[in-house]
């Protein structure tokens, strides 16, 4: 049975966007379900993705993740359904609420309460995108006019992705998303962390697999694969020092506490090159997996086992059907 897969785009760093844009066909050409355009404080995801729908006519444009508070709910709904308007109907919402650092400190907006508001937007985008009248009385948002959009939207209804990892916001997930992004979950700890979820789902009177839920890290395809891991070294350094609390204590919940503090106290040492180095390689390759084809489908594989419905895979392959060919490999 072919795999669900998705690849998704940096928000930082340099950008050829003619390179992006035959990349995003060769993986449509291959079978990939998804493209996820992620933002955080770099490119905007909508710009990147009105050009990929443009330049596709087949593969699913999500965002992956855009934040709950540098645009209104109602702007989001705007966004979406012109996007899949302009489409034929091929956006996921991804939505998230990012972290206290990010958003009061570049959006310049209060977090908490981050619950309320990520499920106020929800269910905001969701009545705007039915044509239902804007009439909500909510915590935060209190809309009175019974607004609607001036267009009728090609779907009524969009599938909402949402990224969390706390357990209340994945407890919420469970009870009102359509599909699920977890985060830094080890590989050996998924099965038991996807199974969780599916009671939570369950329990808020949902169809257990009504929620799809995608793979917590990247599986790429790579010659250099220790070029693959330093990569994921450094970033996964970044965000246990820089990051705010949530991922650390993400990985404290699952057992890492001690690799945690050791990367905390070598960055404050020694900085970013010392604190990269304390990560551990057997956790890197846990969170993050690269190698030759044929070991990246084990891994997926494994994933599935593990109970993942959608699998993010990156190529490292320099012409187009090169790609091609391994992305079709991987799908199966």
């Amino acid at each position: 049975m072919a795999r669900t897969l998705s690849m998704s785009f940096t928000w930082q760093g340099p950008m050829d966007y003619e390179q992006a844009c035959t990349r995003v066909r060769a993986a449509e050409e291959a079978g990939v379900d998804t493209v996820w355009v992620a933002e955080a404080w770099g490119r905007d995801c909508f710009t990147i993705l009105t050009l990929l729908a443009r330049e596709t006519t087949r593969i699913k444009l999500g965002t992956g993740i855009v934040n709950c508070y540098s645009r209104t709910p109602a702007a989001l709904a705007q966004h979406f359904a012109t996007l899949d308007e302009f489409s034929g109907g091929r956006m996921l919402v991804g939505l998230g609420t990012s972290g206290p650092r990010v958003i009061e400190h570049f959006h310049g907006v209060p977090f908490q309460p981050s619950l309320t508001r990520l499920r106020e937007y929800v269910e905001i985008i969701r009545m705007l995108l039915a044509g239902e009248p804007l009439k909500y009385q909510g915590t935060l948002f209190r809309l009175e006019r019974g607004f609607r959009l001036r267009f009728p939207p090609v779907r009524s209804s969009i599938p909402i992705f949402i990224a969390s990892l706390t357990p209340k916001s994945v407890a919420q997930t469970a009870a009102i998303a359509d599909g699920w992004m977890p985060v830094m979950i080890p590989l050996e700890r998924l099965g038991r962390e996807v199974t969780a979820f599916r009671q939570l789902v369950r329990e808020a009177g949902r169809e257990p697999h009504r929620v799809t839920v995608r793979s917590p890290g990247a599986v790429t395809v790579t010659r250099d694969v220790d070029k693959a891991r330093e990569e994921s070294q450094a970033h996964l350094a970044f965000y246990l020092t820089n990051m705010g609390d949530f991922y650390r204590e993400q990985l404290i919940r699952l057992g890492y506490e001690s690799a945690v503090h050791d990367v905390r106290n070598a960055w404050d040492a020694g900085g970013r090159v010392a604190g990269t180095a304390a990560v551990p390689r057997a956790l890197v390759d846990s969170l993050f997996f690269a190698g030759p084809v044929e070991a990246c489908i084990e891994r997926l594989e494994a994933q599935a086992a593990a109970g993942v419905d959608m699998h993010t895979v990156r190529v490292d392959a320099e012409e187009p059907q090169d790609t091609v060919k391994i992305l079709q490999r991987l799908v199966g």
